[in-house]
């Protein structure tokens, strides 16, 4: 396992390197000059010069890049160019990415829960009509926009009940959140629900299942210590990924109930073209995901030893 790890590790220098090569030319060669942006559109072009040349944006691309990650591999994530002008990104990002993956974390948990659970129920009830009722629901909240769903909730929940503030942030815990995690849960149910309704039957049907039946084994411990075990697998893969997606925060949820996460500084920096909290974003969220396959790879292990680290890496 040592080695694989090690393995994997060497692997994911190309590829972010690769990754945060891209990202830094996408931006530079984007639309808009973020030093126009934090001058003013009627400033004067010596002051304009001046200020791209105190942010080193007039040398070479490529000198750039290099002097970038050296800072980033250092800890420097640079400062704002334009959007907060020089405030350093890490200030920035991390006290809002840490209130995105409160509510990402939280919305994760309730999707993957409740998914779970209704999956399960759905494979046990098979052949009955809580089975169909139970996805049918699921694919009903999955199937309605976004853009129709909040103004539904705002309306019912906020308006004619008075249950729940409109908006805002104080803490996960608050009842602001309520609508947000709604929203954020109960269209991705779905998601989980049906894949675990579909690993858990296939275990079910398996020989292992019907030999540990014929032995007179009771059905919850068939259920539990065996067939979910094994369904849980492809969840494994699912959850990890998933993971991810907390530190990226949600653009639309976080825009609309105004709460000061990572999505909507994110869709500040790219208006404003600010580079260095584009990078850092990108950077952070692109080693998260390298390092969250690797986590997922070990842990599947960890739930099945049948999985064979070292044949995997080689094939």
């Amino acid at each position: 396992m040592l080695i694989h790890i090690f393995r994997r590790m060497l692997l994911m220098i190309p590829v972010f390197v690769i990754v945060s090569f891209g990202t830094f030319m996408l931006a530079r060669y984007a639309p808009g000059d973020p030093v126009l942006v934090r001058a003013g559109p009627r400033a004067d072009p010596e002051v304009v010069e001046r200020i791209r040349h105190e942010l080193g944006l007039d040398k070479p691309v490529i000198i750039q890049y290099v002097d970038y990650m050296g800072g980033f591999v250092t800890g420097d994530l640079g400062e704002s160019i334009s959007k907060y002008p020089g405030t350093p990104v890490a200030e920035l990002i991390f006290p809002r990415m840490f209130i995105s993956a409160q509510l990402g974390g939280m919305g994760l948990f309730l999707v993957f829960f409740i998914g779970i659970a209704v999956g399960i129920l759905a494979a046990l009830k098979r052949g009955k009509w809580l089975d169909p009722f139970l996805i049918s629901i699921s694919l009903f909240f999955h199937s309605i926009p976004s853009i129709i769903f909040v103004p539904v909730l705002l309306y019912i929940m906020v308006l004619q009940l008075h249950l729940v503030p409109a908006s805002g942030w104080e803490g996960i815990f608050s009842l602001r959140v309520v609508i947000p995690l709604m929203v954020f849960t109960l269209p991705g149910i779905v998601g989980p629900a049906r894949l675990m309704r579909v690993t858990l039957l296939a275990e079910l049907g398996e020989d292992y299942i019907r030999t540990a039946r014929a032995k007179g084994l009771p059905e919850w411990k068939i259920v539990l210590k065996h067939a979910l075990r094994n369904a849980m697998l492809p969840m494994t893969t699912v959850i990890g990924l998933s993971l991810v997606s907390i530190l990226e925060g949600s653009f639309f949820i976080e825009q609309l109930y105004g709460i000061p996460g990572i999505g909507s500084l994110a869709l500040d920096a790219v208006y404003a073209r600010d580079y260095d909290i584009i990078m850092a974003l990108t950077m952070i969220v692109s080693g998260a995901f390298l390092v969250v396959q690797l986590i997922t790879d070990i842990i599947y292990t960890l739930i099945d030893p049948r999985v064979s680290l070292e044949g995997s890496s080689s094939e």
